[in-house]
């Protein structure tokens, strides 16, 4: 599968080939849409938690005697009845939203929003980023040079190669580019992304990894 490999200055210099096992599979959206939502339940930290009436502080002394004083019977000022007391039903840190997800179809739905990327020329393939140091000034001036391919520079995924961190410093301080490194790519971190601009070694590196034999 043929694909326009650019220069830094966003110079067409030549094609580049996509694996078709890789960038050329059809959509599958119930497949994507599972390990998607999947993986964004695994991300989602249980914060809200309301006490109940075991761990609310005071109510440890009956408010006043079972009998004789003509008033209800009450053990503790902590019931849920009482103001103070604790929640009857309320949220709790133990909820548990985790879906599993196996491996295979995790890199399936991998395949599948990268063909579909592919389809749609939103990845840009860059021959190489040569930065002297990391600074995002550097970095931030090569990527103007990509307005006239992507039109406008938003919401992009910025795929580094493993272990260049001079190329990740500089990238993760850019507010329109998501940075990660190329053994990590995602379905999630593709499907939120409009656009993957990812160097050459990157893209073997992301093959080697998703490749069929």
């Amino acid at each position: 599968m043929e694909y326009p490999l650019y220069n830094q200055a966003a110079e067409q210099i030549g094609n580049v080939e996509l694996a078709q096992s890789v960038f050329g599979l059809p959509m599958n959206k119930d497949l994507l849409y599972q390990v998607v939502t999947s993986m964004i339940a695994n991300k989602r930290q249980v914060i809200a938690h309301a006490k109940g009436r075991g761990e609310v502080r005071g109510g440890g002394k009956k408010p006043w005697q079972q009998k004789g004083t003509g008033r209800a019977r009450h053990g503790s000022i902590r019931s849920p009845i009482w103001k103070g007391g604790g929640v009857t039903h309320g949220p709790t840190k133990e909820r548990n939203f985790k879906k599993a997800v196996n491996k295979k179809m995790v890199q399936q739905a991998l395949r599948v929003a990268l063909s579909d990327k592919a389809r749609g020329r939103h990845i840009v393939v860059v021959d190489n980023f040569n930065i002297s140091k990391p600074k995002t000034k550097e970095l931030a001036g090569m990527l103007k040079n990509f307005s006239k391919v992507v039109q406008r520079l938003n919401s992009i995924l910025f795929v580094v190669p493993d272990g260049n961190n001079d190329l990740y410093k500089a990238a993760r301080n850019i507010p329109y580019l998501t940075t990660i490194e190329a053994k990590n790519v995602n379905p999630l971190a593709v499907s939120s992304s409009k656009h993957v601009f990812m160097p050459k070694s990157a893209l073997q590196t992301i093959e080697k990894r998703l490749i069929r034999n």
